[in-house]
């Protein structure tokens, strides 16, 4: 199946390393044009040189309210918007809650779920004005399970599934669709670190920590950015265009998160 994204436009948030930048590299593959926003300004200059005119980055903080409307603003001459990638995240704490600090509770919430309800706000009017559009929540395999040592993330992560499905009845009468990706443990830093903190928290060695999360998916393994990236493509493209509300699992076959 061949996905033709020509002559249609993306914003990703926080899409200048990992997976959203996995998903912009799907997208000018297809033929569209993406608009990135991420806060790593050595990323950012190096999209710049080395894919201009196809991937659009600005640096810039993108949990920060003021900063978000001011770039929608600057993009307005865009005029419409084809689809938009909520991607932004952080791992938070692994620790029990009542050993979770209030700044680390609220900076995975403001992370996780304020920035996909900003970027969502800006982001409509643009997506009203095409013809057929779509939003895609990264959430996560927590969001459908509890997780132990990672309530503000399992709670952000649940949150944002429970936006995608309100935003689906919200948006369907303008052809907007609205789903989540909710990928299983996805190999890179971010997991790397999950991993980690874990085997500092229960004192157990990071290879048989990273076996233990391994062996709760069917599959046996992480999965890794360049699946995200594809299940986001098709979920973007006109195969997809009866497909709203729905949270779409990249796993492997979460069993159990414990």
């Amino acid at each position: 199946m061949k996905i033709n994204l020509k002559n249609k436009t993306y914003v990703i948030s926080a899409g200048a390393d990992g997976i959203g930048f996995a998903i912009a590299k799907k997208i000018i593959s297809a033929g569209g044009k993406v608009y990135v926003s991420d806060i790593n300004k050595k990323k950012v200059n190096e999209i710049n040189k080395k894919y201009k005119n196809k991937i659009y980055a600005t640096a810039m903080d993108c949990t920060n309210p003021a900063e978000i409307k001011n770039y929608f603003h600057k993009i307005k001459s865009l005029k419409k918007i084809d689809g938009l990638i909520n991607n932004i995240g952080i791992a938070g704490p692994t620790k029990s809650l009542e050993n979770i600090k209030i700044e680390e509770w609220e900076e995975t919430i403001k992370t996780n779920l304020h920035s996909h309800f900003y970027y969502t706000k800006y982001s409509i009017p643009f997506l009203k004005k095409a013809k057929k559009s779509s939003i895609i929540n990264l959430s996560s395999t927590a969001g459908l399970y509890g997780f132990a040592q990672r309530s503000p993330y399992t709670a952000s992560k649940w949150a944002i599934i429970g936006l995608t499905k309100t935003l689906a009845m919200e948006l369907g009468k303008y052809k907007i669709r609205v789903n989540a990706i909710c990928p299983g443990s996805v190999e890179g830093d971010r997991m790397k670190r999950v991993v980690d903190a874990k085997a500092l928290l229960t004192k157990t060695n990071p290879k048989k920590v990273k076996q233990e999360f391994e062996s709760m998916v069917s599959l046996q393994t992480f999965v890794n950015k360049e699946d995200i990236a594809s299940m986001a493509l098709f979920l973007l493209s006109d195969e997809c265009q009866n497909i709203s509300g729905q949270a779409m699992t990249v796993d492997g076959n979460t069993e159990r998160m414990n």
